[in-house]
């Protein structure tokens, strides 16, 4: 029985940080309900390490006001959003927070309403959204949550009761919504992902601990991350770490939270973890010395560390000037996502200026997007997402980017490629934007990996370890043969107009290998050119261009 009758800031903060360790035990479970049997299903991970961002900051000083809280969330979990699940996860708590400016305290009527307001703003924020996805779970769970806070406008246990209930009712709908989860046996993995969250909310609302909640796999804290860069406003100049080491036998637990909480009115950017036998402290304030002298009251310190950030930022900031003086913005500048320490090569080969490591297996932040745009010393900057996961976040980032940016639709590296080659100094942005999505979209693209589990994919039966062969991203064919996927695809691929093929090799590929395959293609379709390179992506034995 849930006896909360309004939710501040803290209890905000707890339910989120159980939501986050929820989703990040169950994380290889999610990724497991990628619908296609590929190593890289990675909706899992990315929405839990949106989550670990939204924690880093809502963990940077205890809100008391629960509007300033969710506002807090809402940031980190924009900044450290991937994918497509974290993107739209974030815009769930950017129109969360929006709902709750000004709130000390959230009342189920609000909670409700906020919910309502954050599946909308995330429907919003998808080009074509669609249903039996994660955007479908949000907005079911939150308009039958409006009819029973309506119902019932003081009662928390009731409004989650029927939170879960809807959302797990509508997550099991989603197969009959999309066709490709019924044949493939599961559910949406972002709707898995999001249904974690609200039963990790539920958890601390309930009394019950994380672990209370059925799940599998191990719980892994949230880890926190002390990034000055990031912080626009220094109120406390000075970042103080330590260890507490030879507790003393009279401290107790009762101690340490007491400490917490003495640290916590001395400055911000908290973080006090471990037992009895050793504590990690970290603490932004103005007065080190008091840190160090409530630290002594417990045991003895070891490895501190005090930095001042204001110099810091100071430094940054004449680095940052002097950077900018020597060097007048350029007219264009061009930036990649890349993986693979061969493609990564040929991008600085095309003159493209920041290369940010990431795509099939690891998809990139829009922190990390947004870093490598303002990065780049230019009046209008180019973006390759070369993945069709990333595509949503880097449009995010151009959106709260300084710089005037272009994103480009690549959903592969090979469009990336393609992309920058069409680049011309000559033309003005809007055509060069043009042609370069014109070259990407003539690249057809086949890629060879292996399968992760067993399903059936239309007439197809897969078997963990199968060889399988996408074409522009659909499984189309499996074998136990490396050579014999990728002979079949490049059949079914090439065709009579085509001039060129390009095999990009994986990690896991050897280039004997690579340029014997290359070599009988080049003999099956003599009227075209066949080049073969390093690609140096992980998982993927081959990527295959043909244009």
């Amino acid at each position: 029985m849930i006896q909360t009758k309004f939710i501040d800031g803290l209890l905000l903060r707890e339910m989120v940080i159980a939501g986050a360790n929820l989703l990040e035990k169950n994380r290889e479970n999610v990724d497991a309900l990628n619908v296609f049997p590929v190593p890289d299903g990675d909706t899992g991970t990315n929405m839990s390490l949106t989550m670990m961002s939204a924690t880093r900051e809502i963990n940077q000083k205890e809100f008391q006001s629960a509007g300033e809280a969710a506002a807090a969330l809402a940031k980190g979990a924009l900044r450290g959003a991937r994918g497509n699940s974290g993107v739209i996860t974030s815009q769930i708590y950017r129109g969360f927070a929006k709902a709750l400016e000004g709130v000390d305290k959230i009342s189920p009527v609000q909670f409700a309403a906020a919910m309502k307001s954050g599946a909308d703003t995330a429907y919003k924020a998808v080009m074509k959204p669609k249903e039996g996805t994660i955007l479908t779970v949000a907005r079911v769970m939150a308009e039958d949550a409006v009819r029973q806070a309506e119902m019932n406008p003081d009662d928390f246990d009731a409004l989650f009761d029927v939170i879960l209930k809807s959302g797990e009712a509508i997550l099991n709908r989603t197969p009959e919504m999309l066709p490709v989860l019924k044949q493939a046996g599961v559910v949406d993995a972002g709707g898995r992902g999001l249904m974690l969250l609200y039963q990790g909310y539920a958890a601390i609302l309930r009394g019950e601990s994380v672990e209370a909640v059925e799940s599998t796999g191990e719980s892994v804290e949230v880890q926190f991350v002390d990034d000055h860069d990031s912080m626009e406003e220094i109120k406390f100049a000075y970042c103080t770490e330590f260890l507490i080491q030879y507790i003393k036998d009279d401290v107790k637990e009762e101690d340490v939270d007491f400490f917490r909480r003495r640290l916590n009115r001395i400055g911000d950017c908290v973080l006090v973890v471990g037992d009895l036998e050793l504590i990690k402290v970290h603490v932004h304030t103005n007065d080190p010395g008091k840190a160090l002298q409530y630290g002594l009251e417990l045991g003895e310190l070891v490895n501190l560390k005090i930095e001042n950030m204001v110099e810091q930022r100071r430094e940054n900031i004449r680095r940052k000037e002097a950077q900018e003086k020597k060097q007048p913005p350029k007219p264009y500048g061009m930036v990649t996502v890349s993986l693979g320490d061969g493609f990564s090569s040929i991008f600085r080969d095309l003159q493209v200026d920041a290369v940010v490591e990431g795509g099939q297996t690891m998809n990139p932040s829009i922190e990390d997007l947004q870093k490598a745009i303002d990065s780049v010393n230019a009046e209008t900057v180019f973006v390759f997402p070369n993945n069709g996961n990333v595509i949503l976040a880097a449009q995010q980032a151009a959106e709260i980017s300084k710089n005037n940016v272009q994103v480009i639709p690549t959903k592969n590296v090979a469009m990336g490629i393609a992309a920058a080659v069409a680049f011309n100094p000559d033309a003005d942005a809007e055509e060069n934007a043009q042609n370069m999505d014109e070259a990407a979209q003539r690249v057809r693209t086949g890629t060879i990996t292996y399968a992760v589990r067993d399903t059936d994919f239309e007439d197809m039966h897969i078997n963990e370890g199968d060889i399988i062969g996408l074409h522009n991203g659909k499984v189309t064919f499996k074998s136990d043969s490396i050579h014999d996927v990728a002979m079949s695809l490049v059949k079914d691929i090439v065709t009579e107009d085509d001039v060129l093929i390009t095999l990009y090799y994986g990690e896991d590929t050897s280039e004997e290998d690579a340029q014997a395959l290359g070599a009988e293609i080049e003999e099956m379709f003599p009227d075209c050119d066949v080049d073969v390179h390093k690609g140096g992506q992980p998982l993927y034995y081959y990527l295959i261009a043909v244009e």
